[in-house]
């Protein structure tokens, strides 16, 4: 399954549809292009009021385009909103839809729920290899009656209908997952063992960047013992996508 995975997402994503671009015009006094889609990106270059951009495509909130002298770069939708259009209207470009949804990269969430009946909290972040498959890394704080830990992850995840609003997806991985037991009269050893997964789960597109996302996993922990242990876990919560 690893393997048919991996090979998928070797295949190239959809190609945008070949076509004129928008050509759009600054009106404010310059426009920041960014070497990537968000703030976080450093602003490279610089266009002055009354040049000309090329609309190349959009990512969430963030639009690709191209001077006149060929520069490329990412500039954010309040900004581009200041732009006019050929006819001398200012430009309107709508928020983030379902489609830039299943297009989006880049994606982060913190989840919640039960790890073999203790609590956990993890945090993830994920990267789109192509509309069906994608990469995530996992950190989880673990925190039981008897024991606390921590565990990491890198999962593959492959989702069939990525362009449906309630969009079902299946996952596997491995990882690492240490255990440090609480104060007993007899006090047991901090364990670090290795963990495989496989799971389902569903990802909800909410509004604009936000979706809900919920996931049961079924996991293996490797131990240094004869015998393996096996735990379940459910967890729900909320990602944004970029």
């Amino acid at each position: 399954m690893l393997v048919a995975l991996l090979a998928q997402s070797a295949m190239p994503a959809t190609a945008y549809a070949a076509g004129e671009y928008r050509t759009v015009s600054v009106a404010d006094p310059f426009l920041e292009l960014r070497t990537g889609p968000g703030r976080g990106y450093p602003v490279f270059h610089v266009v002055d009021r009354g040049e000309t951009v090329e609309v190349i495509k959009r990512r969430t909130d963030y639009f690709l385009v191209r001077t006149d002298r060929g520069k490329e770069g990412w500039v954010d939708r309040d900004q581009m909103e200041l732009t006019i259009g050929p006819t001398g209207v200012q430009t309107v470009f709508a928020a983030a839809t379902q489609q830039d949804f299943t297009n989006a990269r880049w994606e982060m969430g913190l989840l919640a729920g039960d790890f073999g009946g203790a609590n956990i909290v993890s945090l993830y972040g994920g990267y789109s290899l192509n509309p069906n498959v994608s990469v995530e890394v996992w950190g989880s704080q673990i925190l039981g009656n008897f024991s606390n830990g921590w565990m990491g992850s890198v999962n593959v995840v492959h989702e069939t209908w990525p362009e449906w609003r309630i969009s079902p997806f299946f996952t596997l991985g491995t990882g690492v997952i240490h255990t440090q037991p609480k104060s007993t009269i007899v006090q047991g050893e901090d364990r670090t063992d290795q963990i495989a997964h496989v799971g389902a789960g569903f990802r909800i597109y909410a509004t604009r960047r936000f979706i809900l996302r919920a996931e049961y996993k079924s996991y293996v922990v490797f131990t240094s013992r004869d015998d393996n242990e096996e735990v379940e876990e459910w967890k729900a919560g909320f990602a944004f996508f970029f």
